[in-house]
C-alpha cells in the first residue's frame, strides 16, 4: 500500500502547490479577497484549483477502495496517471482554457477506473 500512500501525498501536495499559485495569482492581479473575480489570470488558476478539489473528493476515495479490493500497484499507477493529468489540466487552463480538454481526460479516465473498480472490487468481495 505504499506507492497508494505515496501518491494520495503527491496529489495532496499538488493540490496544495496550485492553491499557492492560487494566492500569488491574487496578489499579481490584484484581486482582494474574499472577491474571486477581477483579473483573468487569477480566475483561471482559482477555478482550476476548484475544479482539482473536485476531482479530488471522488479520487482519494476511489484510490484507496480499488487497492484495497483490487490492486495497490494498479491503483498507484492509475493515481499517478491522474496526478499527471491533472499537471497537464492546470496548466492548459491557466494558458488557454480551451485546451484544458487534453489534461482533463488524461485524469479523468483513471479516475473513473478507480471509481468502478471502487464499485466492482467490493460487490465481488461481498457476493
Amino acid at each position: 500500500m505504499e506507492p497508494v500512500a505515496i501518491v494520495t501525498a503527491l496529489a495532496l501536495i499538488q493540490y496544495l502547490l496550485i492553491g499557492m499559485l492560487v494566492g500569488r495569482a491574487r496578489v499579481r492581479g490584484g484581486v482582494q479577497a474574499p472577491a474571486t473575480s477581477g483579473d483573468p489570470i487569477f480566475e483561471r488558476y482559482f477555478r482550476a484549483h476548484q475544479n482539482t478539489l473536485e476531482q479530488l473528493i471522488l479520487f482519494v476515495p476511489s484510490l484507496w477502495i480499488f487497492a484495497y479490493y483490487i490492486s495497490a500497484q494498479v491503483a498507484a499507477a492509475l493515481g499517478l496517471v491522474f496526478v499527471i493529468g491533472r499537471l497537464v489540466f492546470v496548466r492548459a487552463y491557466v494558458l488557454d482554457p480551451p485546451s484544458r480538454a487534453t489534461g482533463f481526460l488524461i485524469g479523468v479516465v483513471p479516475l473513473m477506473v478507480l471509481l468502478i473498480g471502487s464499485l466492482i472490487g467490493p460487490l465481488v468481495a461481498w457476493l
